[in-house]
């Protein structure tokens, strides 16, 4: 099979920071998908391993994670899933990626592709919805249904998982959406996906809380330049926030 892949660890403007190969095709064993892919994303994850893991040694790392495709093949132990069945996932770091004509991936990461989506549309989506959903819902633990004036704050609110974010908190919560923007395309971006307020995080952040007359976000969930707000982060939060 076609893949993508790279040897040594570096840059991308070296020539062989990612190469067209042949792999033989992969067997599924176990709770094993064997998927034909047929659109992947790229990520930030990507070029950080690119940049500073190696493959194991005489060997080849195909990067890659968020994709969508065709079940081809399934282990003895698969029950969630057919051949033929139109899947999504977001893979394992652990395994070689999505950047190959076929990809091995474990049924309990995976899911049926919406029928409402593009393959395109839905590569897009696994990792960086996975990661809104988990900071919002496990790790913020923020409810559906809070008190009134209930604010939280989105840092980085046009970039992948903060326009997941801004999405998952319009549709299955109450809460006043604070967003950060800095491009007047990305502050009308973070309004349609319903932020209820936008801030420039160029600017400080709780003046400018200040000056729109908003309470204190309860939650703040900062996807981008953490180091650089932190200071902005705790003048503004709510007191136990």
């Amino acid at each position: 099979m076609k893949a993508v892949a790279y040897q040594k660890a570096g840059p991308i403007t070296l020539p062989e920071a990612l190469v067209d190969i042949e792999l033989d095709t992969p067997v599924a064993k176990g709770h094993d998908l064997l998927v034909r892919v047929q659109a992947v994303s790229v990520n930030p994850v990507d070029t950080k391993i690119r940049k500073n893991v190696s493959a194991e040694q005489s060997g080849w790392k195909v990067l890659g994670w968020d994709a969508v495709g065709t079940v081809e093949a399934i282990g003895d132990k698969v029950t969630q899933f057919k051949i033929g069945d139109v899947v999504w996932y977001a893979g394992s770091l652990n395994r070689q990626g999505s950047n190959s004509e076929l990809q091995l991936v474990d049924e309990r990461i995976v899911g049926h592709k919406p029928k409402t989506l593009e393959a395109t549309e839905a590569a897009a989506l696994p990792l960086t919805a996975i990661t809104a959903w988990e900071m919002l819902f496990d790790r913020l633990q923020v409810p559906k249904t809070a008190p009134t004036n209930t604010t939280i704050l989105v840092i980085g609110g046009a970039g992948g998982v903060g326009s997941i974010t801004i999405q998952l908190l319009k549709q299955l919560t109450n809460l006043t959406i604070i967003a950060t923007a800095s491009r007047p395309e990305t502050k009308e971006w973070v309004e349609q996906l319903g932020a209820d307020y936008v801030l420039d995080h160029r600017q400080p952040l709780a003046a400018q809380i200040k000056q729109l007359g908003l309470s204190a976000p309860l939650y703040v969930f900062s996807t981008t330049e953490t180091d650089q707000h932190l200071s902005d982060i705790v003048e503004l939060i709510a007191p136990q926030g």
